[in-house]
């Protein structure tokens, strides 16, 4: 019988820890580190934790593929393809980006060469959500966010068009932030140059958009009104200096933990800011850093960073759990 190779018990770690708030010790303890669990992906985005199956699911978009993580087994091959299933060859960035699970378990997928939204059901195919606004193809979405009503808010850059912005078979003129709801694509605002990453606040009340703009890289805050629709947004943080200075990486994936603090990738690494937009630290990963996920008991901050995935430890939990 051959010998099963199983990963280490211990992982390598890259990066550090910028504290700038000593609010950020009841968040990572004195001992965090950032671990690589595993390396050598095209680019990782799009991370989510599955509870039931107790392993981590990721995109790698430029190889067209889903990849699934254990601590027993390590990185195995979970669906290819996962964003584009044309016969003719798409761009850069033709796979799944941001995953997203359901209540009942269901992965939902944002493809960017099918440039739609998808729901893998339990008989294992698949059902398109979204494709189009207005009778228009979607540009490639991006990222989303699930409400607990079952609403799914998402962004709509032109990052997997293959020529992008300029393809000439985009069909909308703006890139839009949009609720799918019960079978209907209602635009939210249309304001932002490239809406990327998306979250809420714990209680639901605020809708935060990452604009992955360089020249504008910012992140919004819409109060969510009663009927799901967002009212006028605020800049709740704004990081265009440090584009300037050339950290690697753009406002991209966040997520939220249960204090309503928000840990939103940006330059350099993962930004953690307090509810009220004061930044507390960052996760530096020295990489151009995509998304991020809870998982384990919702303590563990998985990471996407350009090659790699990685976690941290911390003191919080995400938001629900």
């Amino acid at each position: 019988m051959g010998v099963l190779a199983q990963p280490p018990h211990t992982y390598p770690a890259i990066g550090r820890i910028i504290r700038e708030d000593p609010r950020l010790d009841a968040i990572l303890p004195p001992e965090s580190k950032i671990e690589v669990l595993a390396s050598g992906f095209e680019w990782a985005e799009g991370p989510v934790w599955s509870r039931q199956g107790k392993f981590l699911l990721f995109s790698d978009i430029p190889n067209n593929e889903i990849l699934k993580w254990t601590h027993e087994k390590g990185i195995e091959l979970f669906m290819k393809p996962s964003g584009f299933t044309g016969v003719a060859p798409w761009g850069r960035e033709p796979g799944s980006n941001g995953l997203v699970l359901d209540s009942k378990g269901r992965l939902i997928l944002m493809e960017h060469g099918d440039r739609r939204v998808s729901r893998m059901d339990t008989d294992g195919g698949k059902v398109t959500l979204a494709d189009s606004y207005e009778g228009k193809r979607l540009n490639s979405p991006n990222d989303g966010v699930l409400k607990s009503n079952g609403d799914l808010y998402f962004t709509d850059p032109p990052y997997g068009l293959p020529k992008q912005a300029e393809d000439p078979r985009r069909e909308l003129d703006f890139c839009g932030v949009f609720r799918w709801s019960e079978g209907k694509v209602t635009l939210l605002t249309r304001e932002l140059s490239r809406p990327n990453g998306i979250a809420f606040s714990p209680d639901e009340k605020i809708l935060y958009v990452a604009n992955s703009d360089p020249q504008r890289a910012i992140w919004m805050a819409y109060p969510v009104q009663a009927d799901g629709t967002l009212g006028k947004g605020r800049v709740f943080a704004d990081v265009t200096s440090m584009v300037a200075e050339t950290a690697p990486g753009l406002p991209d994936g966040m997520k939220v933990d249960a204090a309503g603090n928000l840990f939103a990738t940006g330059p350099g690494g993962i930004h953690i800011f307090s509810p009220d937009g004061k930044r507390l630290g960052r996760i530096e990963t020295g990489e151009a850093t995509a998304n991020a996920a809870w998982g384990d008991d919702g303590s563990t901050l998985y990471i996407t960073a350009d090659m790699y995935l990685c976690r941290v430890r911390t003191r919080t939990r995400g938001a629900g759990w």
